[in-house]
C-alpha cells in the first residue's frame, strides 16, 4: 500500500551483513498478484535475506506496506510500517499515536473476524502507480499471524491500521484495491491500468512491467 504523502520507513536491523537490495515491484498485470500465497516455515530459503530487501524496497519506494507477491513471491509475507500517518491531520491523536508504533512482519497471517460498518478510504498501491480510489472496508478486524520468529500473535486493529493490513492481506490472497472499486470507476480506469502493465507510467522506484515492449 501507499499513502498520499511522502513517507520514511526504520529498516529493522538484520544479522545479515550483505547490504538490503531494492527489488523490482510487479505492475499491474502480472499473473503473481492473482496467486493465493503458500503458506511458509522458518526453513524458507533466505527468509531474512528476503525480509530486508523487502524493507529496503519499500522504504525506497515510500510505501506503508509491502506484500511478498508484489516483488514476485508467491507466498503469505507481508510488511507494514504506518508511522507516516502518524503525521495526518485527519486523524485524531489517539490513533496518531498507535500508528507511529504499528510496524511489523506478518507470516501466515489470517483474518479471524471482521466487524463494524464498512468505510471508504482513499488507497493507492505500490504495483499501480498514480492510481488511488476510495475502497470500503470494515472497521475492525481481529487478525492471527506469525512474527518473523514464527511465534503466533493475536490482535484485533480497527481504523487505518486495519485498512493497511486487510489492504496487505489482499495481496497474498490475490486480490487487489482495483477489485473493490465499482463496475463503472473500473471501466474507466481500464486504459490506465493497461498502460501501466506496459509500463506507461510515470514512476520513481524499480518496476517490472508485464506487457512492455522490450
Amino acid at each position: 500500500m501507499r499513502s498520499v504523502q511522502p513517507l520514511f520507513y526504520k529498516v529493522i536491523c538484520t544479522t545479515n551483513k550483505s547490504k538490503p537490495m531494492i527489488l523490482p515491484i510487479l505492475a499491474y498485470g502480472d499473473p503473481v498478484l492473482r496467486k493465493v500465497g503458500k503458506e511458509i516455515t522458518k526453513e524458507y530459503p533466505k527468509l531474512e535475506e528476503l525480509i530486508a530487501n523487502m524493507q529496503e524496497t519499500m522504504k525506497n519506494a515510500l510505501g506503508v506496506g509491502l506484500a511478498a507477491p508484489q516483488i514476485g513471491k508467491d507466498i503469505r509475507l507481508f510488511l507494514i510500517d504506518a508511522s507516516p500517518f502518524a503525521e495526518s491531520e485527519e486523524l485524531d491523536d489517539e490513533e496518531k499515536l498507535f500508528l507511529q508504533d504499528f510496524k511489523g512482519i506478518f507470516i501466515n497471517a489470517r483474518i479471524i473476524e471482521e466487524d463494524g460498518d464498512e468505510w471508504a478510504f482513499n488507497e493507492g498501491c505500490l504495483s499501480i502507480p498514480n492510481i488511488n480510489e476510495d475502497v470500503f472496508r470494515n472497521e475492525t478486524i481481529t487478525i492471527e499471524y506469525q512474527d518473523e520468529n514464527f511465534e503466533i500473535k493475536k490482535d484485533t486493529l480497527s481504523g487505518v491500521a486495519a485498512r493497511i493490513f486487510q489492504h496487505e492481506y489482499d495481496h497474498i490472497e490475490g486480490i487487489l484495491f482495483t477489485d473493490k472499486i465499482s463496475t463503472l470507476k473500473k471501466r474507466l480506469l481500464k486504459k490506465k491500468l493497461e498502460n501501466i502493465s506496459k509500463g506507461k507510467v510515470d514512476v520513481n522506484y524499480r518496476m517490472k512491467f508485464p506487457k512492455l515492449k522490450k
